[in-house]
């Protein structure tokens, strides 16, 4: 199999990570998670996560606009999405008793067929750290950027305090 940079001839990849904490509230709405463009743990070749967005929007603040969420695939194909998601330690009887989380396709409504979800998973906290890794495939196209959604139930907001996204498209013969 012919390699290119190392990945396979024919694969295009985005993956992003975080390590800067956000501060998510509670609730059923879910938010979208922010990542930080050009960061040295990144990697995107194929521009699927550019600050110039392709529709022309520009985000100045990725810790701000919920766009800096956005993976854009950069072709048409077989897409496999894969997340981490650490969240800070739930905080006895107090704290949130479902962690949620999910993967949508055009969460801002710039297609006309916005938020189809996928992927959506409800997760009771562990005794110890709250670390997740979920893995799901889709058929992806441009103009149809991607994200990764999370909520919990907490009454107070809670710390998401590391994630990972990563787009992998694989040529459809």
């Amino acid at each position: 199999m012919a390699m290119d940079g190392g990945v396979a001839a024919g694969v295009q990849v985005c993956s992003l990570k975080v390590d800067t904490p956000q501060l998510i509230s509670p609730g059923t709405t879910y938010k979208i998670v922010r990542f930080p463009f050009g960061t040295a743990e990144s990697t995107d070749q194929f521009e699927m996560h550019q600050a110039v967005q392709p529709d022309g929007h520009v985000v100045s603040d990725w810790s701000t606009d919920d766009r800096s969420g956005l993976i854009w695939p950069s072709k048409a194909g077989w897409g496999q999405l894969h997340a981490m998601i650490q969240w800070e330690s739930a905080s006895g009887t107090a704290g949130y008793t479902e962690l949620r989380d999910q993967y949508v396709r055009d969460p801002l409504g710039l297609t006309p067929q916005p938020n189809d979800t996928t992927a959506t998973e409800h997760r009771t906290p562990t005794p110890g750290g709250q670390y997740y890794v979920k893995n799901h495939g889709i058929f992806v196209a441009p103009g149809t950027p991607l994200a990764l959604r999370v909520t919990h139930n907490d009454a107070n907001p809670r710390l998401l305090t590391l994630a990972e996204f990563k787009l992998v498209i694989h040529d459809v013969a």
